[in-house]
């Protein structure tokens, strides 16, 4: 007879958007008793999601799931690293990246049914500046709009894409010395982005080839843009066309070096911090556990046909040039018609 799991349920109450007062009650209902027993346990402060899943690791329980937004699992993530829980995710923040890589559903009852098939895999994580992250990390203008999207009142991708075209035209590019195993080179960028897997979230794939498994980063390097170039990235950001643009620069490697000319913001899986001049990012290979879904493991899908409204209005720019050709009507012109489409 086997031995029945143990698992515990971390909840944060305040994290994303959705509200969590029924998980309890789904647990109770549809966690398979005869293979489980639970736990509910409520994040009360900031860092207590870490706190909690290092002690139930520590204790050798086998299965840690965290229910909340980006950075809920990556505080109870980064706590179970190199050991023997398993990290199980029920996604409710506004991108859910990880989840959304890992075909992880966005349905509470189906995310339990995933905990209930316990089909336990091991995947890799980053560290950037001994900071983990497990979807992706960056500096530049992809830090940027984090701390803008950290301090915006509402969450979503319109919240997301406002901002980055409120903010990217006026934002200046950085020169970056970049060193891995093939020599140091320099780049002036918009940003660099290194990626575990394949998305930020809400659908935006930065690096669409990105598997969790092969031990190494998609390196992505933006180089300096103008308007009317915005929406195209903008546009293979979401369509997973971005490997096509000519102001792309990609690479795979185990590890980077990065050194810039001032300090300034990075940011893991989304969360901003600043730092100093120098950032060292690695991959650890195979080195969390976490609840897969069995007829999926990883986001290798087509782009989403969904979004064919950002094609049609990116492959028309043409239609709109008239309206920006001035730098201070640019970003009004494209934001009007983008976000008209966003809300259609």
């Amino acid at each position: 007879m086997s031995t029945k799991r143990h698992v515990i349920f971390i909840i944060n109450p305040i994290s994303g958007t959705q509200s969590k007062d029924e998980i309890p009650s789904l647990v109770e209902e549809l966690l398979d008793p005869d293979r489980f027993y639970s736990e509910v346990r409520f994040t009360e402060y900031a860092g207590h999601a870490a706190e909690l899943a290092r002690e139930y690791a520590h204790n050798g329980v086998d299965i840690v799931v965290a229910v909340g937004g980006d950075g809920t699992i990556n505080e109870v993530a980064r706590s179970l690293v190199h050991t023997e829980t398993a990290l199980g995710i029920i996604p409710c923040g506004s991108g859910n990246g990880l989840a959304r890589h890992l075909c992880i559903p966005l349905d509470f009852r189906k995310a339990i049914q995933i905990i209930n098939t316990c089909q336990i895999e091991t995947f890799d994580y980053g560290v950037i500046n001994d900071l983990p992250f497990f979807c992706t990390c960056g500096m530049g203008f992809d830090a940027f709009i984090s701390l803008k999207f950290a301090e915006a009142g509402k969450r979503g991708p319109i919240t997301y894409v406002e901002n980055v075209l409120k903010e990217g035209l006026k934002y200046r590019p950085e020169t970056y010395e970049v060193t891995d195993d093939s020599g140091t080179k320099h780049y002036k960028a918009f940003l660099i982005a290194c990626a575990n897997a394949s998305q930020y979230g809400n659908n935006a794939y930065i690096a669409p080839g990105a598997t969790m498994k092969d031990g190494e980063m998609d390196v992505i390097i933006m180089e300096p843009f103008d308007a009317l170039e915005a929406p195209q990235i903008a546009a293979d950001l979401f369509m997973k066309t971005l490997g096509n643009n000519s102001k792309i620069k990609t690479f795979r490697t185990k590890s980077i070096q990065i050194h810039r000319s001032n300090p300034g913001a990075i940011h893991y899986d989304g969360d901003p911090i600043m730092t100093g001049k120098d950032i060292d990012v690695h991959i650890e290979h195979l080195g969390i556990q976490i609840v897969a879904n069995p007829e999926l493991q990883e986001d290798k899908a087509q782009p989403n046909l969904v979004l064919n409204a950002f094609s049609d209005f990116f492959n028309n720019i043409n239609n709109v040039r008239e309206d920006i050709e001035k730098g201070g009507r640019r970003i009004q012109a494209i934001n009007k018609v983008l976000l008209r489409k966003l809300r259609s």
